[in-house]
């Protein structure tokens, strides 16, 4: 019944000369989902607090770092999944490495602006007196937000050094999803 009347309703002011546009109550409340996050929306960093420090004085036990995304835009945005995150050693024999994903499943974040979240990087030190050639040194990071293609080049704060197992299926060194 009502329907009926808002039709009638709208044709008499139609009929009169003034176009009215109808939107329904529930569309005028709703508001759109955040979209994901963009490289332009993000900055990045390693999380460098005394809590968030990683102990690489500790060799053999596992360790962890911490990087963070921030959102700077002017609106929400969401991140789901996996950082990029490519090492580059110190040393002219590390390269790059490319860090494995570890086996949690990624969760939905949503920022809003000036929010703030981090994945975490696990690490597995080694005493100095390991020879060198089984050491990685970080220098830097190259850091990819979850879909995206461009990254964020992050120093290494922290010193030590890590076990080289860039090519080993399951190493001591990898990456957890974003938020987790």
């Amino acid at each position: 019944m009502a329907s009926k009347m808002a039709i009638v309703a709208l044709a008499v002011i139609v009929a009169a000369g003034t176009a009215v546009v109808a939107v329904p109550a529930s569309a005028a409340i709703t508001k759109a989902a955040p979209t994901r996050c963009h490289g332009a929306d993000l900055k990045a960093g390693f999380a460098t607090g005394d809590d968030a420090k990683p102990e690489m004085g500790r060799a053999g036990r596992q360790t962890q770092a911490f990087i963070w995304f921030t959102n700077k835009s002017n609106r929400a945005c969401t991140l789901s999944g996996f950082a990029g995150v490519d090492m580059v050693g110190a040393q002219r024999t590390d390269g790059t490495w490319s860090l494995v994903r570890s086996s949690k499943g990624p969760t939905k974040i949503t920022l809003g602006r000036g929010d703030t979240t981090d994945f975490s990087i696990n690490l597995l030190p080694v005493a100095r007196s390991t020879p060198q050639k089984e050491k990685f040194v970080p220098a830097k990071f190259l850091v990819t937000a979850p879909n995206e293609t461009k990254h964020f080049t992050v120093k290494w704060p922290f010193g030590g050094e890590v076990l080289k197992q860039d090519g080993a299926t399951h190493p001591g060194t990898y990456l957890d999803p974003v938020g987790q």
